[in-house]
């Protein structure tokens, strides 16, 4: 790697310089080096219940140790090494340990299925794995007859299975010392990690990213937005996702920021207070769990106050749309310096109330989720990407963000729009392709170099890119009309009623739903409208009827033909243990399907198609 230098934004931001030739494990090294003082991680300690925070040279200590555990081990460069832990110092040293070695490292989901956790191992060859503890092995013990290729299973706390001589304990496989910082051979143009994306039907691909797609990302994003070495933050989404591990963590070891670990996501309200976060970035689905908090809070206040946090909304939001030459100034704005005190500040103390700017990615953000965080005072910008770009392919900018759209491409990247207005990108963050699948890499990887990523836009006089459908989740109905359900779903779940929703209606004459209902809530509202809550019986119809209409009020902005006009409770929740969603969250539609065909039909008997 070329001898270290600074490198500044379009603001004059400053931050570590590297130039094609570096890999993941020089920039890190990079780091410890530069700021060896500096706080770098931080997590809860269990045991002492404790905030515990390690700096840049402490954790280039660990990651020695454990890159020479893995010499020791009889690793080679190339070789793949799996990760399946929650979010910590530990995810960080496994992974930096790896590249220090040379090897590929393999994330997996904590909560994944094990037959699909087997399966990736296999695919992927992977020699090495590093779990948890109890709870991993549990589930991966079920499966142990297909972990053929591992010689080592590494686990962060005792297990004891004497029938499993693979197993060891991290901190006793570690040696005292790590050896010399001498790596391997590697290119930045080596692969570096294989993601499995998870997806909504068949098994997963393995997308291969190189060192150099990885960075060249992190840098598009710091070219982009001001991160300080003082910045916080907050990692609650799964570091095996690309967005998280590129977003906060790989971004981090670039800025110098520092990044505090969740506890989980049930205390991550707690979370927000005690960190104080800077910069988060997360899914929508966080954003309108904390909407709802605040609503929930609204139903339970005086008319008066409900008036102000509409006046607070409203006021802030037409401030930012005048800041974004989107509006005119307004005799209101003068209101808003009260407004932010009494109203604003309070709320986003939910938030630990030092947020600069957040970012949302992953799906899309609700125009009524960002509407209200916007006018509060949080600049929420919206990005795209997605796993095959490393991931991060647009964003909008704290001084250029229209919310309904993800943003302007980042720099270094092209986009073109190609057949039937599907987005089209070329850059070095695009992937090498997929794991031992030429096949699915030659369907969305043409041999130039441009990326088809599925998802249809539009793209503005100004750059902005539009997301407007995506072509394998389009509802063609029995009349030709066609429908996006991930919107009306998005748009479904934005009343607190329906935990999870999944619209149908291919060739058929109109739509349906099958929802997953949330019990407190939906006792709430049977109770207020007379409704029997327990779905069955003589009332059956008056609660369905009561669904479809709330269903109505969340949808009322799509056109009349996608109106939803038959409905369905779940009786499970969808989740990734019963194979309905995928690790990240999105719907296993074709599985859906097939587990509810009967009731699906049932919502369509008797109508002629």
């Amino acid at each position: 790697m070329a001898e270290s230098s600074i490198l500044q934004n379009r603001r004059g931001t400053r931050y570590l310089m590297f130039d094609d030739s570096a890999t993941i494990a020089d920039v890190f090294a990079l780091r410890c080096r530069t700021s060896p003082n500096a706080p770098a991680y931080r997590e809860f300690d269990g045991a002492t219940k404790e905030w515990k925070g390690v700096d840049w040279r402490e954790v280039g200590q660990r990651v020695a140790c454990m890159r020479e555990g893995l010499r020791r081990e009889g690793l080679k460069a190339s070789d793949r090494m799996a990760v399946m832990l929650k979010n910590s110092i530990n995810w960080v040293v496994a992974d930096q340990g790896a590249f220090a070695h040379g090897l590929v490292t393999v994330p997996l989901f904590v909560d994944d299925r094990p037959d699909n956790v087997a399966f990736i191992l296999n695919d992927a060859g992977v020699k090495l794995i590093v779990i948890d503890g109890e709870e991993h092995w549990k589930r991966l013990k079920t499966v142990r007859d297909q972990l053929g290729s591992l010689q080592r299973i590494l686990t962060v706390k005792p297990v004891n299975d004497p029938e499993e001589p693979r197993l060891a304990l991290l901190s006793d496989w570690l040696p005292k010392e790590g050896g010399s910082y001498d790596r391997p051979e590697v290119k930045a143009t080596d692969l570096a990690t294989i993601v499995y994306t998870s997806g909504t039907t068949g098994k997963p691909k393995g997308v291969m990213l190189s060192h150099r797609n990885i960075l060249s990302n992190v840098q598009s994003g710091l070219a982009v937005y001001d991160v300080f070495a003082e910045d916080i933050f907050l990692s609650f989404l799964p570091l095996s996702h690309m967005f998280e591990r590129t977003a906060d963590y790989y971004l981090n070891v670039v800025s110098g920021a520092s990044i505090v670990f969740s506890r989980s996501v049930p205390q991550l309200a707690e979370d927000f207070k005690i960190v104080q976060p800077t910069i988060i970035f997360s899914v929508p689905r966080i954003y309108e769990r904390f909407l709802a908090a605040i609503n929930d809070q609204l139903k339970k206040a005086s008319p008066a106050k409900r008036k102000m946090f509409d006046l607070a909304v409203d006021v802030g939001w037409s401030r930012f749309e005048y800041q974004n030459n989107r509006g005119p100034w307004k005799p209101s704005f003068l209101l808003w310096p009260l407004l932010k005190k009494l109203v604003a500040d309070k709320l986003l103390s939910r938030l630990g109330g030092k947020l600069r700017f957040a970012v949302a990615g992953g799906a899309a953000l609700s125009p009524s989720v960002s509407k209200v965080f916007v006018g509060l005072g949080l600049p929420i910008c919206q990005g795209y990407g997605l796993t095959e770009a490393s991931p991060l392919l647009a964003v909008n900018l704290l001084d250029k963000n229209d919310p309904s759209s993800v943003g302007p491409a980042v720099p270094g990247i092209e986009t073109r729009i190609g057949e039937n207005n599907v987005l089209l990108a070329r850059g070095p963050n695009v992937m090498m392709g997929y794991w031992n699948n030429p096949e699915a890499t030659r369907a969305v990887l043409s041999e130039d170099g441009w990326l088809n990523t599925g998802d249809q836009v539009r793209i503005d006089d100004q750059g902005f890119i539009h997301i407007t459908g995506r072509i394998k989740e389009i509802i063609v109905m029995g009349n030709g009309e066609k429908v996006p359900p991930v919107d009306m779903e998005l748009a479904i779940q934005m009343d607190p009623l329906f935990e999870q929703a999944l619209v149908y209606g291919e060739a058929k004459p109109y739509l349906s739903a099958l929802v997953v209902l949330n019990d407190d809530e939906w006792a709430r509202v049977a109770a207020e409208a007379n409704v029997d809550p327990r779905l069955d019986g003589d009332g059956r119809d008056k609660a369905e009827k009561l669904l479809v209409q709330r269903i109505g009020k969340q949808t009322k902005e799509f056109p009349g033909y996608a109106g939803v006009r038959k409905v369905t409770v779940a009786r499970e929740k969808w989740t990734i243990d019963n194979g309905l969603i995928t690790p990240t969250l999105k719907l296993k539609r074709a599985a859906i399907f097939k587990k509810y065909s009967q009731a699906i039909d049932d919502m369509y008997k008797g109508h002629v198609l």
